[in-house]
């Protein structure tokens, strides 16, 4: 057993000084498989701890329903850890940001009503359950009782968000009912607004920023005169949104930030170390205003000091440099990495338009109104809505809040594509017939992780009107494309235009290695390796041209290659190539 404390002057463990070397690695963005190899990575640089996130919106993707298992499996991760002789930093959540869908929240919540990350009952009783599922999880890999872990953090950047101190108290005491008896800190951005909202009297602060850490330290000594500094999120990288360029930073100005703040005897936790991947519907979105929406890309490369493949990279370098000119050195070893392969083209020969698979791969809802995904208990995907219209000549759809992009049809001929940032509302449309059809199909992007504006409800989130009269009598299917094996392809490989379609292929490997998608031919979709989804592309948005492949994924033999394609399938092939294109 090990004692972790916070005193004036330092860190100590086991009563010996520490200065905390940390980076950040998120187990849920990494295939289990992987975890090792990446920690040794970290282990190798110099560094002594690792810290990672928890996302509740996986390990309570449907609520009372608890999953731990597989690429969620914590306490694997901290064995791993453990294993490596590093020490862990755990950010349970219930929020994390990280430019993750609706930053950890599960969806669910916004069915109930609560006010989010404040003192509202319904949302503390809905936390406590949580922690009462997850905090017992780490508690029993607390350095006090053997294990790695030696600090929990409260909440996430709080003081950006809101200022409620009964909701901080009641997650610290959740945290110590669970077993916790590590020191708890807060991590705050470095003004006084984030620094008095986000923390408690009683609890070490810390501090969140990329530059100028005399500055950033200089703050927190006011809210904090004593005790180690630290800086919890060293932003030595960034993310990418679509239709942006990709974000990076020099080597040397991370390096030189780094040596910076060691030089002052701070502690730091690279934020990321390794980013890994957005998979499946995971990736977030930022909305400065609620006008403006901007969803974050499925790599999470970050830019940081290893790739998102987990390659070395100069930066990894470059840091290691800074520690090993200060005597920080490490005996722990990794495999050489190696190489992703180019395994070709991939034929598609199956297809299917996804309005033809409702009854495969949704579930179907009869409304008098419009509902959202969350109203009928649907966390991602597609949602699909159909309505009869009147003769009534030509008018414009106002579909109010589409969130977040619409394929619009007038009698199953297709109209018009509605963006969340443009006017949500098409030109107009005729319905001349005696009896029309109006279909909407709507794709979520992410929910907003960042902001004022976190309740992000997808689908159509209020009354669908033609000109001034709103439609009543919806026919509502809720796709979630969790299980994709379940849809009914024909063995002809073909798209019509903005007929949103699922493409199939297969191709024959010899020995699994990374490798990248890339589908030049293709404007829009989602892709599926083996029945794993492994993210969106959106070529005309860009900056992200191709989509990594772990080798993981692909087996000995015949792999499935699955597309949804939105748009437009200028040829029916994709390319497995060896060259990454981040943009």
């Amino acid at each position: 057993m090990s004692t972790f404390e916070i005193r004036d002057d330092s860190f100590y463990f086991d009563g010996q000084p520490m200065q905390i070397l940390s980076g950040a690695i998120h187990y849920f963005r990494i295939l289990p498989q992987y975890w090792e190899n990446r920690l040794r990575k970290l282990a190798a640089c110099g560094l002594n701890t690792v810290e990672t996130y928890v996302p509740w919106n996986l390990h309570e993707l449907h609520e009372n329903e608890f999953d731990f298992d597989g690429i969620l499996d914590i306490e694997r991760f901290l064995e791993t850890a453990q294993k490596l002789g590093l020490k862990a930093i755990v950010r349970p959540s219930p929020y994390i940001c990280a430019e993750w869908e609706f930053g950890g929240l599960p969806a669910w919540l916004l069915k109930t009503g609560c006010t989010l990350r404040c003192s509202d009952p319904v949302f503390l009783e809905k936390v406590g359950r949580y922690y009462d599922a997850l905090i017992p999880r780490i508690a029993r890999f607390q350095c006090t009782k053997g294990g790695p872990v030696i600090a929990l953090q409260i909440e996430n950047e709080y003081g950006s968000y809101g200022n409620d101190k009964v909701y901080l108290n009641f997650l610290a005491d959740k945290m110590r009912e669970n077993g916790i008896d590590v020191p708890l800190f807060t991590s705050d951005g470095d003004c006084d607004l984030m620094l008095t909202g986000g923390t408690l009297p009683e609890v070490y602060k810390t501090v969140n920023f990329g530059s100028n850490p005399k500055e950033r330290f200089d703050c927190l000594r006011r809210y904090q005169p004593t005790k180690p500094l630290m800086c919890t999120e060293f932003w030595n990288g960034w993310f990418d949104h679509w239709f942006e360029k990709h974000h990076t930073r020099t080597d040397d100005d991370t390096a030189e930030c780094f040596k910076e703040m060691l030089d002052m005897g701070a502690s730091v936790n690279f934020y990321m170390f390794h980013g890994g991947t957005n998979f499946g519907f995971t990736a977030g979105a930022n909305c400065p205003n609620y006008m403006q929406y901007e969803p974050t890309v499925t790599s999470y490369d970050y830019d940081c000091l290893l790739s998102e493949e987990g390659y070395i990279t100069d930066k990894y370098l470059a840091c290691k440099k800074v520690l090993t000119d200060m005597g920080i050195t490490s005996d722990v070893t990794f495999e050489p990495d190696q190489p992703p392969v180019n395994f070709g083209t991939v034929q598609f020969t199956q297809s299917a338009p996804l309005r033809s698979q409702l009854d495969c791969l949704g579930v179907r809802h009869y409304s008098p109104s419009v509902k959202s995904m969350e109203d009928l208990g649907q966390n991602f995907g597609v949602i699909y809505y159909k309505t009869k219209v009147a003769k009534v000549g030509s008018h414009p759809v106002h579909m109010r809040d589409v969130h977040d992009r619409a394929h619009v049809w007038v009698n199953n001929e297709y109209k018009e594509t509605v963006w969340r940032n443009d006017a949500n509302a098409t030109g107009k449309l005729d319905f001349d017939k005696d009896e029309n059809t109006l279909e909407i199909m709507v794709e979520a992007m992410g929910r907003t992780n960042y902001g004022p504006w976190l309740a992000d409800k997808k689908g159509i989130t209020a009354d669908i009107a033609v000109g001034q009269q709103f439609q009543f009598g919806w026919e509502i299917v809720c796709m979630e494309l969790d299980d994709i094996s379940k849809a009914q392809l024909s063995p002809v490989a073909e798209m019509t235009e903005n007929e949103p379609t699922l493409l199939r292929g297969f191709i024959d490997i010899e020995e699994p290695a990374d490798t990248y998608f890339r589908g030049d031919s293709l404007h829009k979709g989602i892709v599926w390796v083996n029945g794993f989804n492994i993210g969106r592309y959106w070529n005309d948005a860009g900056p992200q041209k191709t989509l990594y492949i772990p080798a993981g994924l692909l087996q000995k033999g015949t792999n499935e290659i699955t597309v949804l394609e939105f748009d437009n399938a200028e040829s029916m092939q994709i390319e497995l190539t060896n060259v990454r294109d981040l943009g």
